[in-house]
């Protein structure tokens, strides 16, 4: 446990986040499939992205980790799968359970991907059907919808598949990047409305940097052609926005004033969106080409559909603690399949700090008041443990349980809060 202390000083700070998760496993999966070898630099070394090199590892596909230099290198094997059988453990590691199901339809063999207990109760029922319906072999292994996954590998056909678009957008990226090796066109018709379309548009932009187009066609059906084939290529890894949005927190809960370097004004990552939000409430936001600065202001309470960036949802939650007025969250249903529930987990735990705060089935409604000291169950979710560690940097006795959770997307998270905290200007 760790205990978080206010902050002393006005916080005045220039910072550089890790590289983002999101790009960095998209961009293993593309460089395990290209044929040659791939550079991917300012990569994350996280508990995810270690998960997703270590199974391209077990898979025949070798993947170098430097991580001093923040590097991968990855020989990928031209679509190919060398290994017959394997057994892959993902943690609690969403997109590689989904990336490396997907992917694995092209192998010539049996694998299985397992991961922590609560992997066993994330649905991906979805995504299994999405590629039946192009002709793939694919089970759950428990018949529950959820993993263990069995995939039987013989190449995937391809053809037209329809899949629901509310759940989750990341099997609609399983499904396009692995598509460019099917033996015919995939067609991707969307059931609904398709949920984080950003990260869709990071998908489509990152197989197109590796060499493959995709039709978007209004975010209701995507066509990506048979016959192309990733090239290898150096890739450099932007910043990781859900990362940067606990320093632009930290900004507004505390009237300070950060810069993060590495992501601007063309960066594709929805959560980036973030600084509107809490422009919104109050904040002066900025925006150059490589950098976005947030100086915290008289914070209000907002009513906003956060559909585009549920990551970031919890991170707005510790801001409207201090805000003036109640925070309403819409939108966000999909935050009940995550690392954990968030939404029932976000209330449970602001109820904690004598906060009151109201469960709905899509988000939920804060009321402000000064927290009280609490111990904060982080329920093994790494973005429980970061977002309401801000709480602390305005308010006494605010302990964060399993801090080691944050791991899983930003290792050394606490000492560079700490680091903020204390007053240093650049970190």
């Amino acid at each position: 446990m760790i205990t978080i202390k206010p902050v002393t000083e006005t916080i005045d700070a220039l910072i550089k986040v890790p590289g983002s998760k999101s790009y960095t496993n998209r961009a293993l999966i593309t460089a395990a499939l290209a044929g040659g070898a791939s550079t991917i630099t300012n990569a994350l070394f996280s508990d995810d992205t270690k998960y997703m090199a270590a199974s391209l590892n077990v898979l025949g596909i070798s993947v170098e980790g430097q991580q001093d230099a923040n590097k991968f290198i990855v020989h990928g094997k031209g679509g190919t799968i060398p290994a017959k059988q394997a057994n892959l453990f993902v943690g609690n590691a969403g997109t590689a359970m989904r990336f490396l199901t997907a992917m694995l339809t092209l192998g010539n063999g049996v694998y299985e991907v397992d991961g922590v207990p609560r992997m066993r109760q994330r649905p991906i029922q979805d995504l299994l059907d999405g590629l039946r319906q192009l002709g793939a072999d694919v089970v759950s292994k428990n018949n529950d919808s959820c993993p263990p996954v069995i995939v039987r590998g013989k190449g995937l056909q391809g053809g037209l598949t329809v899949v629901k678009g509310d759940l989750s957008s990341q099997y609609f990226s399983a499904l396009l990047m692995t598509s460019p090796y099917a033996k015919e066109d995939v067609i991707i018709e969307v059931k609904g409305n398709l949920v984080s379309k950003r990260y869709v548009d990071m998908t489509m932009a990152l197989m197109h940097a590796f060499g493959v187009q995709v039709e978007n066609h209004d975010y209701k059906r995507f066509i990506v052609k048979s016959g192309q084939r990733y090239q290898a290529t150096n890739y450099e890894v932007e910043g990781d926005a859900s990362a940067a949005s606990y320093f632009f927190a930290a900004a507004a809960i505390t009237g300070g004033k950060v810069r993060v370097v590495g992501m601007g004004s063309n960066s594709l990552q929805g959560d980036i969106h973030f600084v509107a939000v809490l422009k919104d409430m109050g904040c002066q936001v900025t925006v150059g080409s490589n950098w976005i600065e947030v100086q915290g202001g008289e914070l209000r309470g907002v009513d906003i559909d956060m559909g585009d960036m549920p990551d970031v949802v919890q991170t707005l939650a510790a801001v409207s603690v201090f805000a003036q007025g109640k925070t309403r969250v819409r939108n966000v249903k999909n935050m009940r399949i995550k690392e954990t529930d968030r939404i029932a987990a976000v209330v449970n735990e602001l109820r904690r700090m004598g906060i009151t705060a109201v469960e709905y089935e899509d988000g939920f409604e804060i009321a402000p008041s000064p927290p009280q000291a609490a111990e904060i169950e982080t329920y093994d979710d790494h973005r429980m443990a970061m977002s309401f560690a801000l709480i602390g940097l305005r308010s006494d006795g605010i302990a964060i349980k399993n801090p080691e959770c944050v791991a899983k997307t930003f290792p050394d998270y606490f000492q560079r809060l700490e680091a903020l905290r204390g007053g240093k200007n650049t970190i």
